[in-house]
């Protein structure tokens, strides 16, 4: 059998051999791909020249086509599609999907959004599990593998090359502290807030601390008398003594009667608290991703409300 070397077949005529063969007229078919007529005119002498065979051959009812036309008909139709379907997207329906997705998480974000996001997608999508995990030091190779999909992330994190940071929503940074505490009514100064100890959360297991910082500028340091990778338990301890934490004033709400908390404008100003979603670019066009992300745009926006008032 002779191999075909495609690389020298011109793969543009295959539209006009389709459509010259289902027309059988060269006027109609030149319309139908969007050539002139001189043009598919000479693009029908290629193909017969290609494919050492007429064709078309001029009959009593116009042009009638070959044996060898009528046999490769269907084969070219289904060809045609198939090189189509290379460039159309594929229809995706939440509803059929079978899949699971790993996003990495803290506490806050599987207590106020998992929740939520949960109810959304078994609503739209039954098949869909989702699995949150903890941040780990290999996050960056695993979100690359695919091992996850993404991650929650503060808008001012450091990013790895090839990372996409999605702003989702705004929140606020409250002091908090148990309804008891001494120093409740204070209108805090910097100095205040150094002078207290702290309870702080650090999620990643690093020191790095835009509070310290800040503190520093100004000649000021804090003593942090327990460290966290937990928010929730950073407001339990504090709401159980006399230390106080800096946190997410969504979560704080939350949890204002539970732990028995009383929460203040902290004194420090620092960046806003912008809760973003971080993923690849590698992975950027996956329907199923997307569909997600949205999702999860919706379940935040539904939690979050930076606007309300402290309690």
């Amino acid at each position: 059998m002779r191999q075909m070397n495609l690389a020298a077949v011109d793969l543009n005529l295959l539209p006009a051999l389709e459509a010259l063969l289902r027309r059988q007229n060269v006027t109609r078919a030149a319309e139908d791909v969007g050539l002139s007529q001189p043009a598919m005119s000479r693009a029908l002498q290629r193909l017969r020249d290609g494919l050492g065979d007429p064709l078309l051959v001029r009959g009593p009812g116009g042009l009638n086509p070959t044996p060898r036309a009528l046999a490769l008909l269907p084969s070219l139709s289904a060809a045609l599609d198939a090189l189509g379907s290379v460039y159309r997207e594929p229809a995706f329906e939440p509803g059929k999907m079978s899949r699971a997705f790993s996003i990495a998480a803290a506490d806050v974000h599987t207590v106020l959004i998992a929740p939520v996001l949960l109810r959304r997608v078994r609503d739209e999508a039954p098949g869909v599990d989702l699995r949150f995990e903890p941040y780990s030091e290999d996050l960056r190779p695993r979100m690359e593998s695919g091992a996850v999909d993404l991650a929650f992330a503060t808008m001012n994190m450091p990013l790895p090359p090839g990372a996409i940071n999605e702003p989702l929503v705004a929140d606020s940074l409250v002091l908090a502290m148990r309804d008891g505490h001494p120093s409740r009514g204070l209108a805090w100064t910097l100095e205040d807030y150094a002078r207290h100890v702290h309870v702080t959360i650090a999620i990643r297991g690093d020191d790095d601390s835009e509070i310290d910082a800040a503190l520093a500028a100004r000649g000021l340091s804090r003593r942090i008398v327990l460290r966290t990778p937990h928010f929730l338990a950073a407001l339990a301890a504090v709401g159980a003594s006399d230390a106080v934490t800096t946190i997410s004033a969504t979560l704080a709400r939350r949890f204002v009667a539970t732990f028995g908390l009383a929460l203040v404008e902290t004194p420090l100003k620092i960046l806003p608290l912008t809760l973003s979603l971080v993923g690849t670019n590698a992975r950027a066009g996956d329907p199923a991703l997307r569909w997600l992300k949205g999702r999860i745009r919706e379940a935040a926006e539904e939690v979050y409300d930076s606007s309300s008032s402290l309690a």
